[in-house]
């Protein structure tokens, strides 16, 4: 199968997770991609562990596979340079170094968009671009709490809470993969590249747009709901005999199926639950009912019951029971890092019933130095994986 991007090239001066994974998207749709590391310790992802899977954090293994690793220092003049006659050959260049690092050594858009007119040049800041904290460094986790995330997040009467996942980094670079590809479609006709700019703080906003829409429309905080949903009721996790289970009775229609299943008909006409909006006022009484019914049987139980009746509803699982369902091998969506004997997630995208394949496996700090024309002479000390 021919990829979407082949031909397209990449050049990334990327940390960690956001920036990286940008280029990860478009390294798994065909790009080739230069990965700009600095000499001895490389990205800092790379000593993100344990776990390490040979040497290296899985979580740099993950971020990185199908790139070509280039050690530069960029303290050196020479090298510098060297960077800048790559990028005239770039289509695209993504970083999410330090605010005003790369402007400093004369790799800022302007800069380096003046060289190459048709450069794509992409920016991974935490705060954004503008505004009064352009220059502030940021983590995943404050931007969550700076943002408002953690305020939503958490049990009712619990602290606040982080989103356990990377969600802003992940979600940032997937916002800027996607403005690379709008960019570059736009390039198509009008010849032109231009800047694209996101942020951990920008992808945070959106994520909450939902929720901010009704703060604008009611000035009022959203309460924090464990596995709930302040707008519809049912539509959570319920304690079992032995567990949970979500169940997503979302509509009027599923609401009457799972009364009939609780043994509860008369729900569906109670006046305190015959609509979404009732059962959202009265919620606290629905719940508490409901909740001690299903406390009476087990999770298996209760699933084949409401899945019979076609109400949604899932099992709570662990790592390893999602692993092993019939479904995620059926979309076949872990995929073995060639040669490491590593399965990772792939692009959750396919083309013609094709998902696009993990190429090979991450790079070494600088191996692709001398197959990218470094003098042996010029080149800095890497490491020697």
């Amino acid at each position: 199968m021919a990829q979407p991007l082949a031909g397209i090239r990449v050049v990334e001066i990327g940390q960690n997770i956001a920036g990286p994974y940008a280029s990860e998207i478009l390294s798994s749709l065909g790009a080739e991609v230069i990965k700009i590391e600095r000499p001895g310790t490389g990205d800092d992802a790379r000593g993100w562990g344990p776990p390490f899977w040979r040497g290296t954090a899985t979580t740099f293994q993950a971020m990185n596979h199908g790139k070509k690793s280039i050690a530069l220092d960029l303290r050196n003049a020479c090298h510098v340079q060297w960077l800048r006659g790559r990028v005239v050959e770039a289509d695209v260049f993504i970083q999410n170094m330090r605010p005003g690092s790369l402007q400093a050594l004369g790799l800022g858009p302007g800069e380096l968009c003046a060289l190459n007119p048709r450069l794509i040049y992409c920016s991974l800041w935490a705060f954004g671009h503008k505004g009064p904290m352009q220059m502030a460094p940021g983590y995943e986790p404050m931007v969550q709490a700076f943002a408002g995330i953690f305020s939503i997040n958490g049990p009712e009467t619990g602290p606040p809470a982080r989103v356990g996942m990377q969600v802003l980094d992940l979600g940032t670079g997937m916002w800027a993969a996607l403005g690379c590809m709008a960019a570059l479609l736009r390039r198509a006709s009008t010849g032109q590249g231009c800047v694209v700019d996101t942020s951990l703080f920008e992808t945070a906003l959106t994520w909450l747009q939902v929720m901010m829409a009704g703060f604008q429309a009611t000035g009022k905080q959203p309460q924090r709901h464990r596995s709930g949903n302040p707008n519809v009721v049912v539509f959570q996790a319920l304690s079992t005999k032995d567990g949970e289970v979500v169940v997503a009775a979302a509509n009027d229609r599923l609401f009457a199926k799972l009364a009939r299943v609780a043994g509860r008909p008369e729900w569906a006409s109670d006046p305190r639950f015959a609509s979404n909006t009732l059962r959202v006022q009265h919620k606290d009484d629905l719940l508490a009912q409901l909740q001690a019914i299903f406390e009476t049987r087990s999770s298996q139980d209760w699933t084949d019951a409401l899945e019979q009746a076609g109400i949604p509803c899932a099992p709570i699982h662990d790592f390893r029971q999602v692993m092993d369902q019939p479904q995620t091998e059926a979309i076949g969506i872990f995929q073995n890092i060639p040669g490491m004997d590593l399965r990772i997630v792939g692009l959750p995208l396919s083309f013609d019933g094709t998902r696009p394949p993990v190429r090979h496996r991450a790079p070494h700090i600088g191996e692709h130095n001398q197959d990218m024309g470094i003098a042996l002479a010029d080149q800095p000390p890497g490491d020697s994986q």
